[in-house]
């Protein structure tokens, strides 16, 4: 009997003990699959962020292509024409140093008493550098004097620097290396506090793009140029593609600097405009690791690199001025109204101006293998192509008076032949700078250029063994790509990408990071994420608060292209029932946003109702958004236009509102519009835009408040509205608190 009980007891314990290995593995693979979901949910929402960012890019030097072109080839009639499109479109002048002083003169503004923000005075010590670090914690702001004094000094101090920088890892433990802050200073100040401040021992690289996005952009650059004075030999900074006047004014620096230093804002702008062009493009360490912000192309060259002029770059989104082109430029004077940095393309003159120049990767005047014209062919063409294309862009911007015949004159000397050459190796030149500032890493091999941002290329990893093998370079180490850890390798852990910024896209998105470097060169990462919040939510909570802010960023493209995708949508219902198949829906998406989306994957969050399979696609832009009611007198076409360019109209306003008050007057807001019309290839009639402005202009004061303006117009989530509705009556007073 004995022995039969321990048998029972015996299969008793392997059935419970079964059944508990079957309940472990059911759990285990149910927790595989939700890990899985939640990953194909998270990537979905990374790539919804990179392909609206990148967009943003394109859309940003597209137009200023079109500046550039309108700038080369468009000739005032009048002083007022020529006054407001030349300071739309030409460069701040690069002053010298005799008129910096005097421009900038922080001695002739006073220090009032009332001043209660940190105090320096120079030569700055490690103390001034420490307390400016503790007073922007605290957000306290410098004053405009200290600002521009610090500004002149770190100008002095960057143009003694080559273009790249050699640091050596024998006189210290470790280097730190930051990317991408985009005026998140409390990342920065994460990396101090974990990582200590700059000194002697501790010394920093910091790999560009330091402003834009976030907001304190100001006091991160003041920070570091502190250090960079105090400490010269231990900090260094190299540039990135958003040091940029033209990227700030689309991005928020320039809105920043202004709004925080209204009555010297202008100032300051234009001296960190010279400040940006002096900064190093490069740093090398033990003659092992490059530091650059992009990355390399297949024509990267460090020697020619090193000899670049590079403070006439003081926008990389603009090849140089053109040296050497003194007969054309004479020739091309039409009432003084075309400067000599013209730069007159020979061919495609016939087509739009916006399509003229997609990206930065720009060919030279002369492709490799084109057949040389002679001079006389090129004069005959470009006179014609050029009559032709100024008349056409007075006509789109919106100046009445005809373009007088008999009044252009254009013709070539054999002496252009040699400007043509010039022009070709400026334009080579230009390059390098690009593909260091803008360049992508990709998993293909080869180089092509980088047509989701507009500019740059991408790389494979032969480009990448290429040419660090050329220079003898073990690592490449580059920022300007958000990573949702803060950093990745790449190409056989030869390119290693850093960005700083944690939270980037949204709280909860990415966390930041930085690298150290000791003599061995092997990289020790560090990871961090600013807020506290994220770290008490669970990972669907995480993934989940990312998502909806995505999705709410992807729903203001679907709606902005309302109309295109209604056109679209019809052709594909061709019995008119006002319903297409979902199928057909996520490739008329596709078709019209190119934004390389899995529409199919995100079609359960975007649809919410589909019965049998079809979408009344008429319906489902009402579930999309609710607009403002400043928009109810507005109309339908000029509506989405106006949310579809909302970046372009603020980088437009930016550059007219010429005082910085941000203000623009009617005639300012109209003369926005046709700009940006002609860009875009469309009719805007002049009755839709002052009906706009009227609609808008909420004191009758004639004229309109920018930031009103685009606030206005900001689209509203209809899902997350009534979310949020629905959230607020089910919340206590105390839980608001």
């Amino acid at each position: 009997m004995g022995c039969g009980i321990s048998l029972d007891n015996d299969y008793s314990l392997i059935k419970k003990t079964e059944r508990a290995m079957k309940a472990a593995v059911l759990i285990q693979r149910w927790y595989r699959q939700y890990v899985a979901r939640m990953e194909v949910r998270r990537r979905c929402t990374w790539t919804i962020f990179q392909s609206i960012e990148y967009a943003g890019e394109q859309d940003q030097i597209k137009l200023q292509n079109f500046f550039t072109y309108l700038m080369d080839h468009f000739t005032p009639t009048n002083s007022n024409q020529r006054d407001l499109i030349a300071h739309i479109f030409t460069e701040d002048e690069i002053y010298k140093e005799t008129e910096l002083e005097k421009y900038f003169d922080h001695e002739s503004i006073e220090l009032p008493e009332s001043y209660t923000g940190p105090h320096i005075d120079f030569p700055l010590t490690a103390a001034h550098a420490a307390a400016l670090v503790e007073a922007f914690r605290h957000k306290q702001q410098l004053h405009a004097r200290y600002v521009l004094q610090l500004l002149h000094e770190t100008l002095k101090h960057l143009k003694l620097l080559p273009n790249i920088n050699r640091v050596c890892t024998c006189f210290c433990e470790e280097i730190t290396i930051c990317g991408d802050l985009h005026g998140q200073l409390d990342d920065l100040l994460l990396i101090f506090y974990k990582n200590g401040l700059p000194s002697v021992e501790k010394p920093y690289i910091f790999n560009g793009d330091y402003v834009d996005r976030g907001k304190n952009s100001i006091e991160i650059l003041l920070i570091l140029f502190a250090f960079l004075l105090v400490y010269p030999n231990e900090v260094h900074m190299n540039r990135g593609n958003h040091e940029d006047y033209i990227v700030n004014l689309r991005y928020g620096f320039t809105k920043e600097v202004m709004q925080k230093y209204k009555m010297h804002g202008r100032k300051i702008h234009k001296l960190l405009q010279i400040v940006f062009s002096w900064m190093p493009l490069a740093t090398v360490i033990d003659q092992k690791v490059l530091i650059t912000h992009g990355g390399i192309s297949d024509t990267t060259d460090l020697d020619i690199i090193a000899k670049v002029d590079r403070h006439k770059y003081v926008s990389v989104l603009r090849p140089p001025k053109k040296k050497k082109r003194h007969n054309m430029a004479e020739a091309l004077s039409i009432r003084g109204g075309l400067t000599s940095e013209g730069d007159i393309q020979t061919t495609n003159m016939d087509s739009r101006p916006s399509l003229r120049r997609l990206s930065l990767t720009s060919t030279p005047c002369y492709s490799p293998g084109t057949r040389k014209r002679s001079p006389h062919d090129i004069s005959k063409k470009v006179r014609r192509s050029v009559e032709e294309e100024l008349e056409k862009c007075r006509r789109q911007v919106g100046f009445s008076e005809p373009y007088e015949d008999g009044k252009f004159s254009l013709s070539f000397s054999e002496s252009d032949s040699e400007s043509f050459e010039v022009c070709e190796s400026d334009n080579a030149e230009w390059k390098q700078i690009v593909d260091i500032l803008w360049s992508d890493p990709m998993h293909q091999e080869g180089c092509v250029p980088n047509a989701v941002r507009g500019g740059g290329c991408y790389y494979g990893p032969d480009v990448t063994e290429k040419v660090l093998s050329r220079h003898n370079i073990q690592l490449l180490i580059r920022s300007h790509e958000c990573k949702q850890d803060g950093y990745e390798f790449c190409h056989n852990r030869k390119v290693l990408t850093i960005f700083s910024a944690s939270n980037y896209y949204e709280l909860g998105s990415n966390r930041g990071a930085y690298v150290k470097l000791g003599p061995d060169l092997i990289p020790h990462l560090v990871q961090y994420q600013v807020s506290r919040t994220t770290r008490k939510l669970t990972m669907k909570q995480r993934v989940s608060r990312v998502e909806r802010s995505a999705l709410r960023a992807l729903r203001e493209q679907l709606f902005s292209h309302k109309s295109d995708l209604i056109s679209v949508f019809e052709k594909y219902d061709k019995n008119k029932t006002g319903r297409i198949s979902l199928n057909d829906w996520a490739t008329v998406v596709e078709s019209v946003l190119h934004l390389g989306l899995p529409w199919r994957v995100l079609r359960s969050q975007l649809v919410q109702s589909a019965p049998e399979g079809l979408l009344e696609y008429h319906a489902w832009f009402d579930d999309l958004a609710i607009e403002q009611p400043t928009t109810e007198h507005v109309h339908q076409s000029l509506l989405e236009t106006l949310y579809r360019n909302r970046s372009n109209l603020e980088t437009i306003f930016r550059i007219i509102d010429s005082d910085n008050s941000g203000l623009v007057s009617f005639e300012e807001f109209c003369q926005t519009w046709k700009l940006l019309s002609s860009h875009l290839n469309m009719e805007i009639s002049n009755e839709a835009i002052s009906d706009l402005a009227r609609s808008i202009d909420f004191n009758k004061d004639g004229s309109i408040d920018i930031n009103e303006f685009l606030e206005a117009f900001r689209l509203v989530d209809k899902i997350h509205y009534t979310e949020r509705e629905g959230s607020l009556l089910l919340t206590t007073p105390g839980d608001l608190l």
